[in-house]
This record gives structure tokens, sequence and C-alpha cells, in this order.
């Protein structure tokens, strides 16, 4: 088989890349593991994800956000950061970012259906992209003259680039020899949905307890109840997590309560549980000879920035006009110097943020009696700053 561009994973990531390069007179193909079924319908996997303005707004000319049922789409309004059991918090308004909001919070999941709905579209309107599901990548093959994926079924995919977007930890990436800076934290994540008596005033909460760190994701009121609704985010270590995911209903609405000190009075679940490792990653390299990383296995974010899916998108974005303004120029689509230049403003688009982000995580999870009242001093230093709230707003928003 012949093609323009291979996509190894049809996630979000991939999906969106497929959908930028349509148009553009390219063929792709895109890979994925997964049925054509589980595509259409993916499952609830328990993570909400962030969207900056920057981001919605790119989703808009891809034809996907207004897939996603508005009543799915949560307002980001504000944030808050606790430390300990203070009542004390540093807040971010939504104000600060000259925005009616700082974005939007939709589940994984829905983002994963609108994405392939509108790939599902254009290959309706006979664009050229082509996806071969239940297939899975065994090797890669690049060269000077051309990219070859061989397939688990046998068959081979010739084309002229291969872009890995399958997970933060891509087997395409390793196939092509790029190592990756990978620091596992040492805990897991527990994500579910939960109703709770007191309003979150749409305002995402992110909480550096003392040996637990907390994450409330301000949801639409529950559409059974009208109760309020949050995504609520627990890290602990991996033993903690495992009996936390193993707890009854009725256990667990208590612990989490108890863990939330109560201040959001009682709380129910109201979906699966899901666990995460809690692992960042980011590449030695971003590119390869004929070959490129989007989505997170090009970087692997901590999720307390909320940044993974929008550096994702950003990233989408930078390849797919490079891409599309050579194909137009009639010059090399996976040439040497355009991939560099991706690679180079990717990296100066990420790097900072993944360092301060890890700076961020190692200084507010430690537990020392020194480390909590230094993490107290910042905040309450930070409340007062309004030019440094105003860049953290900025930064939630996407400018």
């Amino acid at each position: 088989m012949q093609t323009d561009v291979v996509i190894v994973g049809a996630g979000p990531a991939g999906l969106c890349l497929a959908n930028a390069l349509s148009g553009a007179g390219l063929s792709i193909v895109l890979v994925e593991q997964q049925s054509h079924a589980a595509l259409r319908e993916p499952a609830f996997d328990g993570r909400e994800i962030a969207m900056t303005q920057k981001s919605v707004a790119f989703l808009k000319t891809l034809g996907v956000w207004e897939r996603i049922e508005p009543h799915a789409r949560s307002q980001l309004a504000g944030a808050r950061i606790f430390n300990g059991s203070s009542p004390f918090a540093l807040k971010i308004g939504h104000a600060l970012s000259g925005h009616d909001e700082l974005g939007w919070l939709v589940s994984n999941h829905l983002i994963r259906r609108a994405a392939f709905e509108a790939v599902e579209h254009l290959g309706a309107a006979n664009a050229e992209i082509r996806v071969m599901a239940s297939e899975r990548v065994i090797d890669v093959d690049t060269d000077a003259s051309g990219a070859r994926v061989r397939l688990e079924s046998g068959a081979t995919i010739a084309a002229q680039l291969v872009v890995a977007a399958d997970s933060r930890f891509s087997a395409t990436r390793r196939m092509m020899g790029i190592a990756a800076d990978m620091h596992d934290f040492g805990k897991s994540m527990l994500v579910c949905c939960m109703t709770h008596d007191m309003p979150h005033d749409h305002a995402a909460w992110e909480w550096f307890g003392h040996g637990q760190t907390l994450a409330l994701l301000p949801m639409n009121p529950d559409p059974e109840s009208g109760a309020y609704r949050s995504s609520v985010v627990v890290t602990l270590e991996a033993r903690d997590i495992e009996r936390l995911s193993k707890l009854d209903d009725v256990d667990f609405n208590r612990e989490i309560e108890r863990r939330f000190e109560r201040r959001l009075g009682t709380m129910s679940l109201r979906t699966t549980r899901h666990v995460y490792p809690l692992v960042s990653v980011y590449p030695k390299r971003f590119v390869a000879k004929r070959f490129a990383t989007v989505g997170d296995a090009a970087v692997g974010m901590h999720p307390v920035t909320a940044h993974g899916f929008n550096f994702g998108l950003v990233g989408i974005e930078m390849l797919s006009r490079s891409i599309c303004d050579a194909h137009a120029a009639r010059l090399d689509i996976a040439g040497d110097a355009l991939l560099a230049r991706y690679e180079q403003k990717h990296r100066h688009e990420t790097r900072p943020l993944y360092l301060i982000t890890r700076f961020i995580t190692e200084v507010y999870t430690r537990d020392s009696l020194p480390a909590r009242i230094a993490r107290d001093a910042m905040l309450r230093i930070g409340e007062k700053l309004t030019p440094f709230k105003r860049a953290v707003a900025m930064s939630l928003a996407g400018r």
C-alpha cells in the first residue's frame, strides 16, 4: 500500500492531525489497534481534559468542537490552589485572562468520539483518509527515499512520512530508536466523577495535602439529579490507590469525603473508577529521518498544569501547517529541515513548562515541615501578586 502520511494511533492527537492535513491533496492512513466500534463509541475512561481558549479555537477549525454536545462542555471559570488543611487558597479568576472563562473541561472519551466523527465525515466527503483499525505496527523503517510501516497482519505501507501518536509510552518512537526521559513519580492517580452538596463555582481545585494530592475539576450539574458534579482526582502511593479502588461505593464515598475534609459535604460516586500511573515523559528527540512525534508521544505532561492535550494540539497545528505548506510548494513534506524546524519550535513551546511542572510537583508534594511552610508562604505571596496571577490565568487560557 502506498500513501503520503502514516499516523500511528487514532486517539485524539492522531485523529486531529489527520483532520488538519485533510484537504491539502495528501493521502493519509491512520493505524489503530482498537476496533472501528471502539473508535466510534469510546468507553468512559475517567479523564476530564482541560482545554484552553486556543485549543478550542483550533478544534473549531477542525470541525471537532461542534460535535461535542454543549451540555458536555463544562466551563472553567477559575482555579484554586490549597496547601494542607489550611482553608486559604491562591485564587486565579477568569477575568485576569481577558475571557469569560479560562477554558473548558470535556471528558476524554467525548473528545475521542468527536474527533473520529469528524474524520469519518471527511472520509465520506472523499478526503483521502483511511482508518485501518484492529491493526498493530510491528516495525518502522525510514531512509532518505521514504518510510515503510509493517503491520502485524503482514501488510506493509510505504509513505513519505510516519507520525507517532500512540501515547507517552510510544512503541513506534522506540522502534525508531528515540530514547526518552521518563520520570516515574512513584504514585498513581484514581479518577472518577462524583456529585457533592456544596457548589464548586466552576473553579478547579489543586490541593496539595499531607501525604496526598487532590484535584477537583468542575463539571456541569448531574443530568439525573441536578446535583453539583465534579471529576475527582486522588494521587497517592500505588498500594493506597489499589486499596481505594477496591472499596465498595459506600466506603469509597465516605473516604473521599474525609480526604476532602467534608468541604464539599456529602459526596457520591457517579461513574466507574479508573487508575493511571503517574509518569511524565520527554523524548530526547521529537523527530528522526521521515519521522515525527505528536501528542503524548512527543510530550507526556504531569497533569498538574493541565497542559498535556493543549501542548498536543499546539504541535499538531505547527506540524500540519508545515507539511501542507511544503506540499503546496511541491517540496518534500518530510524533509530534514522541515522536521528540524518543527522540533525546535515544539521544544521551545513545551520544554520550559515541562521543567516548571517537574519543579512544582517536587516542591509541592514534599511532606516535611519546611516544605509545608514554604508552600504556604509561596501561595500567600502569589495571592498578592496580581501580575503573577494574570500570567497564570493567561497560561491556563492558552495565551
